[in-house]
């Protein structure tokens, strides 16, 4: 959500989102989404002959985040104001999270399930699987981003950016404050609670724990050159798509490192340096090779 800021503040003059970026944050949300499916059908194949067909269309983190930055680009489009937008960001945020619990036990079962699989993740399971990523309810981060990025860009953020910071951090505090005094309320809005899948105070849980780790990723860049300044985190966000990617079937696939369900914390902890390194060391390599291509590009269009 807060990516979707960055670039949508870059296409557009202040105080208001331009029809280009909207359209841009579309078309932007439509090649994720492709190369979600791409995904899917690289799984199928290296699990081939044991993934079901199905799994090509099972809903996953790229479906999700393409799909959500589409409708981003389409809020975008209709509101055009930043700060109709900042708003309406985060009532749609909110209307996503209360909503969740509705739409995993009343499902719109008269839809496909690969189309219901997008709204609570039901997949061909007959039930919503919490493992998968439905928009419902995680459409609600990327909208809370956009509120949090417009909010950290403003004009007033920039100009003061030490009290940004622990505004941020207090902002995150509130949020995740509220979340937990919701849940320990004697009673409860929803027929069927269910805390860690759908409900929306643990929502606003997790959104301000990630509102708190925004701050602290703000603070840094306030540190001594020699501390804040590290080209690690750079890299690493700069080739997050294919970081994400490759270490995907190292963790989880069938190149697994570490032997799934047999180690303790500290083979997990050596088997999570392990992949870090090797994902910085593919980071750095890929942004090598991209410096060396645009070189000569570089050359031939500069002037005599």
């Amino acid at each position: 959500g807060i990516s979707s800021v960055l670039i949508m503040r870059k296409l557009s003059p202040a105080g208001e989102v331009s029809r280009e970026a909207a359209v841009r944050m579309i078309r932007r949300g439509g090649f994720v989404w492709g190369l979600g499916m791409l995904f899917r059908v690289q799984e199928y194949l290296i699990a081939f002959p044991w993934a079901p067909w199905t799994d090509l269309l099972r809903v996953d983190v790229l479906n999700c985040i393409g799909l959500s930055l589409a409708l981003v680009g389409v809020l975008a489009f209709v509101t055009r104001g930043a700060g109709r937008m900042a708003l309406c960001s985060g009532l749609v945020a909110a209307a996503v999270s209360m909503l969740t619990p509705l739409v995993w036990v009343h499902r719109p079962a008269w839809l496909p399930w690969f189309l219901e699989s997008y709204l609570n993740g039901v997949h061909t399971a007959g039930k919503p699987l919490p493992w998968l990523f439905p928009l419902f309810p995680w459409a609600a981060f990327t909208f809370a981003g956009v509120t949090a990025g417009f909010l950290l860009l403003s004009g007033a953020a920039k100009q003061n950016p030490r009290a940004a910071i622990p505004l941020a951090a207090c902002a995150g505090l509130a949020v995740s404050g509220l979340g937990y005094a919701l849940d320990h309320l004697p009673f409860q809005l929803y027929p069927v609670y269910d805390f860690w899948h759908t409900s929306p105070n643990f929502f606003l849980i997790r959104l301000g724990i990630l509102l708190m780790i925004v701050a602290v990723s703000q603070a840094r860049f306030l540190l001594p050159s020699i501390l804040g300044k590290g080209r690690f985190l750079l890299l690493l966000g700069q080739h997050s798509l294919l970081v994400y990617w490759v270490h995907i079937e190292f963790v989880y696939g069938r190149f697994h490192i570490l032997p799934r369900r047999g180690v303790g914390i500290p083979g997990a902890s050596a088997g999570l340096l392990a992949i870090t390194l090797a994902m910085l060391a593919l980071a750095f390599l890929r942004s090598r090779w991209e410096t060396r291509r645009k070189s000569p590009l570089k050359a031939a269009m500069s002037p005599a």
